[in-house]
């Protein structure tokens, strides 16, 4: 088959790489120019840059509506199109275009976890498995008929991290698969269950502001999902910003003031935490390490010297 690629980062690299070492022929690569963005400057290995080493053409847009693009897209006659990680919309008069539509590749277990960031989203809410899907596009996002899906466990100490090393190592196969199911004509569309779908934003940095009204379980998750090197957890502590690496939940049960900075216990200082924490039926979270605005890795006892005082969302 002829193929085209829209994608972007290390998810559209793996994609292209697939499509390169697969019998099918790369005529037209679209991907997105290098953004400043704080979620994007990570996992970018450059779709453009690997497309030229093959001599595959190469179209940068920030979004896929003009002229020259529809243009380019019609001389290629793709057979498929192949998206991952392709930031904005597709409209229908390119998803529709090939004779075979557009596969996209989602890192989440489709209907659960369309839209973007789904691995973060996924062990902040404490889902058991992650996994990525690759389905035909239709006019709503991550909505078409399922072709190949594959799931991995998330353990109780994973970090986002290993979950996008476990995930990504799962791209190449199932484009793999597809396409060649597609190809054959043995494809099984499966079409997404939509009373299960959810859709989430696209992170920023404030959305890793702990919330110490929070469960300390669900904080402790989110710590685990800003792992190095997404932008860490963070909370303000006498007016400086202060992020949290490493946490754990309290073995005791401690109860006052969501924030209040309260014990030492094992080999960090408990916070007190939960919306129900002034009833003392909660654990709370022990911060074991830091890191300050300077750049200092920190055991959290050496930050939180004395106690007392609170940890909030504000300077």
């Amino acid at each position: 088959m002829r193929v085209v690629t829209f994608g972007y980062q290390t998810w559209g690299h793996r994609t292209l790489q697939a499509l390169l070492d697969s019998t099918h022929e790369v005529v037209l690569v679209v991907t997105h120019p290098r953004s400043e963005h704080a979620y994007e400057r990570i996992w970018n290995d450059s779709v453009a840059e690997l497309a030229e080493a093959h001599g595959v053409p190469v179209l940068l847009r920030n979004r896929p509506d003009d002229d020259e693009l529809m243009a380019r897209l019609k001389e290629a006659e793709p057979d498929l199109i192949v998206a991952n990680n392709w930031r904005t919309w597709i409209p229908p008069e390119i998803f529709a275009l090939p004779r075979h539509g557009t596969l996209n590749v989602h890192d989440s277990l489709l209907p659960a976890y369309a839209g973007f960031s789904p691995l973060i989203w996924a062990l902040i809410n404490g889902e058991r498995e992650v996994g990525v899907t690759a389905h035909m596009m239709n006019e709503e996002l991550d909505a078409g008929d399922i072709v190949v899906q594959r799931a991995v466990p998330v353990g109780p100490q994973d970090t986002a991290t290993d979950l996008f090393h476990r995930t990504v190592d799962l791209i190449g196969p199932i484009v793999t698969e597809a396409l060649d199911l597609i190809d054959s004509g043995t494809a099984v569309f499966a079409p997404q269950d939509r009373s299960k779908a959810s859709f989430f934003h696209k992170r920023s940095v404030e959305d890793g502001n702990i919330d110490w009204t929070w469960p300390a379980e669900d904080i402790e998750r989110l710590i685990r999902a800003q792992s190095d090197p997404y932008p860490n957890a963070f909370t303000y502590y006498k007016g400086e910003r202060i992020r949290v690496t490493k946490a754990s939940v309290s073995q005791g049960i401690y109860g006052g003031t969501p924030g209040r900075v309260f014990i030492r216990e094992g080999d960090g200082v408990v916070i007190v935490a939960g919306a129900e924490a002034r009833r003392g039926r909660d654990h709370g979270l022990v911060i074991e390490r830091v890191r300050t605005e300077d750049g200092a890795d920190l055991p959290a006892t050496e930050v939180f010297r004395a106690m007392g005082g609170y940890l909030t969302r504000h300077p």
